[in-house]
C-alpha cells in the first residue's frame, strides 16, 4: 500500500528521512523540526526547506511568511560565568560548525531584518536602594536594512550592607552603544541585538550607619557657622562699600 507524504507522517509506522544527517541508521525524523535539528547537529544548514518532505507538508515557509513583521516581548533570568563573554538575540535557531557559533538564517531569506527594539529593564544581580541601570527604557530604532546592535557592558560587583547587617551580593554596570552596519568590513554582520560584558576588577562597597546625635550637632553647628560667615562677608563688603562711596562723595569725586 502507498501513502503520500502527508498521510505517510500520520503513520504510526511511518520513519521519516534524516536526508543524510541522521546519528544513526534508526533515526527517525518525522517532523521538519526533527529534520532541521539533526541538521544542526552536523553543523549544516537546511538550504531549501521545500525540498524536505516534512518541512513541505507542514507549511514551514509559509508560516514563515505568515510571521513576517511581528514582533517579540523577551523575558526572564540567564546565570552567566563571571568572566567576560556575550548573550544576544538574533533570528534563526543557532548550532556549532567549526567550532564556531552560527544562525540558521536560511528560512528568512530577505534583504533586512527590523531590529528596533526597546528594553525595558536590565539588570545584572539583585536591586539594591539607589541602584541605577542605564539601560532601563532604553529604545533603539533601525534606520539602515541590516546591521548588528551592540552593548558593551562594564560590570561593577556590588555589594550594599543594609543597617540590619543583610548583605546583598549585587553589580553596577555602564554601558557603551556602538551600531555596525550589515555591509562595513569584509566579514558581513550577523543581524541582532549583542551585549557584550566584562567584569570589573574593583569592587564597590556601600555600608547603612546610624549618624550619632553628636554628629548630628556637629553638622548643624558648622552649617550655622557657615551661614553667619557668609553672612559676615556680605555684611562687610556692604558696609565698606557704602563708606568708600559716601567719602568720595565727600571729597567731589564721587560721578
Amino acid at each position: 500500500m502507498m501513502y503520500s507524504s502527508s498521510e505517510s507522517m500520520h503513520n504510526e509506522t511511518y520513519c521519516g528521512s534524516c536526508y543524510g544527517a541522521q546519528e544513526s541508521p534508526e533515526q527517525c525524523c518525522n517532523s521538519c523540526e526533527d529534520v532541521r535539528e539533526a541538521y544542526r547537529k552536523k553543523g549544516w544548514g537546511v538550504s531549501n526547506p521545500d525540498s524536505i518532505d516534512q518541512c513541505k507538508s507542514e507549511g514551514f515557509l509559509q508560516t514563515i511568511k505568515d510571521e513576517e513583521g511581528e514582533g517579540c516581548n523577551i523575558y526572564g533570568i540567564l546565570e552567566i560565568n563571571k568572566v567576560a563573554g556575550n548573550f544576544h538575540f538574533a533570528p534563526g535557531k543557532s548550532f556549532q560548525q567549526s567550532n564556531v557559533h552560527v544562525h540558521d538564517l536560511l528560512p528568512f531569506q530577505k534583504d533586512s531584518f527590523n531590529l528596533s527594539h526597546k528594553i525595558n529593564k536590565l539588570s545584572f544581580g539583585e536591586p539594591f536602594p539607589g541602584v541605577i541601570n542605564p539601560l532601563d527604557g532604553a529604545q533603539w530604532i533601525q534606520h539602515s536594512s541590516y546591521g548588528m546592535a551592540q552593548y558593551f557592558v562594564k560590570v561593577v560587583p556590588t555589594v550594599y550592607s543594609h543597617l540590619n547587617e543583610q548583605i546583598i551580593l549585587s553589580n553596577q554596570f555602564s554601558v557603551t552603544e556602538h551600531y555596525r552596519s550589515g555591509d562595513s568590513g569584509r566579514v558581513q554582520a550577523l543581524p541582532g541585538v549583542f551585549f557584550f560584558y566584562d567584569l570589573s576588577p574593583i569592587k564597590v562597597t556601600f555600608t547603612e550607619r546610624h549618624v550619632s546625635f553628636l554628629h548630628f550637632l556637629t553638622n548643624v553647628c558648622a552649617i550655622v557657622g557657615g551661614v553667619f560667615t557668609v553672612s559676615g562677608i556680605i555684611d562687610s563688603f556692604v558696609y565698606h562699600g557704602q563708606r568708600a562711596i559716601t567719602k568720595k562723595r565727600e571729597l567731589g569725586k564721587f560721578t
